[in-house]
């Protein structure tokens, strides 16, 4: 084990190179069955409410991995987790990839989903431990490996998908996740600077706020506004390829207008990073999440293929910072040496959102013939989000948009 280095430091900003670079390759899990949801539906021929349930079933093992594996990595470190995991990842995409029936694959996707998992919460919480000043751009940095990962990849595999089929596109992902991963998670292996004290609720000097709330009741707070706002948030970015080829414009237009999605939300969660350093969690996903309902509103009237790349360019730009802040508040409110655990609960809520939303909106297209009522299904969904940051807020004294009020130090 290397000697850790000093917080906010050069090691810190090194490391946090090699974390997103970890993330942008490690999250392809999530985004690959996305690509693949039209062909699966053709050649399975099942409706899309089935064709969806592959993806749930992936978010439901991510949402499990990111409490399981966060809390392995509180114990045994991140390079032992993300190295796990790769292999884990490696193995489900080939029995993805020779599955004969749609259950197969939707046990495989799942068993992706839980691997895919230690690139995403498990990785946000190691990488909190290495800044103070800078959390709130050092966390946003990170968690944007996941929006680079589904801005990058489906360009990279629509090609293979096109010519070669689904499968093959998951043959190759499995040989990159081996080859990847393992070196990187390899290059993580010092210990986290504040991980100086494990009998304290954090090591001395990190920062908890007080909130007029028990440590349990915040965190289901946190948990029931993480699924709000994720029913609502994967509507566009589960079905957005799906709702493409319904207008007749194709897949391949539709990975485009997700790749724009997501990397207007990478530009979104630097910025609500930058926002959150000054802020505060709370208050920039509250913004966050104002936003993004908002943006949802504004597909109801889209339909043409501008409208949709400039929704979808705004929709992406509205919600990239709240899943990061969920990170933030949970280590500005809650001890230091329970992150990775913690980070994991709120996390796996946040997933469970998005796999609750990308069956539910599956459903209702079938159930009405178009994703209108999707988009306000979603709308609602994401009031409740509004609701629970709001009251969060009113119980912080003195309000936590001020950095250094409200501050006590962790004994």
């Amino acid at each position: 084990m290397t000697t850790p280095g000093s917080i906010d430091g050069r090691a810190a900003w090194a490391r946090l190179c090699i974390t997103l670079a970890v993330a942008a390759v490690g999250n392809v899990g999530m985004w690959s069955i996305i690509v693949i949801l039209p062909a699966v539906q053709a050649e399975f021929g099942i409706d899309r409410a089935g064709a969806a349930l592959p993806y749930t079933l992936t978010m439901i093992g991510f949402a499990l991995g990111n409490l399981v594996i966060g809390r392995a990595v509180d114990r045994f470190g991140i390079t032992k987790g993300l190295i796990g995991a790769a292999l884990l990842i490696a193995a489900s995409y080939i029995l993805a990839a020779i599955s004969p029936t749609v259950t197969m694959l939707t046990i495989a996707q799942a068993l992706i989903g839980f691997g895919t998992a230690a690139s995403f919460g498990p990785l946000i919480a190691d990488i909190s431990h290495w800044f103070q000043r800078r959390r709130g751009i050092a966390v946003a940095i990170a968690a944007s490996g996941n929006y680079l990962s589904g801005a990058i990849w489906p360009l990279l595999l629509s090609g293979i998908l096109q010519d070669s089929g689904w499968r093959a596109v998951y043959v190759i992902l499995a040989v990159c996740m081996l080859a990847l991963i393992v070196p990187l998670a390899l290059m993580l292996r010092a210990s986290p600077p504040l991980a100086a004290s494990t009998a304290r609720p954090g090591p001395p000097g990190t920062p908890v706020r007080r909130i007029n709330l028990s440590p349990r009741a915040l965190q289901a707070l946190l948990g029931l506004a993480g699924l709000g706002c994720c029913v609502a948030m994967s509507m566009p970015q589960v079905h957005i390829v799906a709702y493409c080829v319904d207008l007749g414009y194709g897949p391949a237009v539709g990975a485009q207008m997700l790749s724009v999605m997501l990397m207007a939300g990478v530009a979104s969660r630097l910025v609500s990073g930058l926002v959150a350093d000054r802020l505060g969690g709370v208050v920039t996903l509250l913004i966050g999440s104002t936003l993004q309902a908002l943006a949802l509103m504004l597909y109801l009237p889209a339909g043409g293929l501008v409208s949709l790349y400039m929704v979808s360019l705004v929709f992406g730009l509205s919600q990239g910072g709240i899943i990061p802040s969920y990170a933030l508040i949970v280590r500005e409110y809650l001890p230091a040496r329970e992150a990775g655990a913690r980070v994991g609960f709120v996390i796996m809520a946040t997933i469970l959102g998005m796999a609750l939303g990308g069956w539910l909106t599956g459903l209702i297209y079938d159930l009405s013939g178009s994703y209108r009522l999707a988009f306000i299904n979603g709308i609602a969904w994401n009031g409740m989000n509004i609701a629970i940051m709001a009251l969060i807020l009113l119980r912080t004294p003195n309000g936590p948009w001020r950095r250094n009020t409200s501050v006590t130090t962790a004994l």
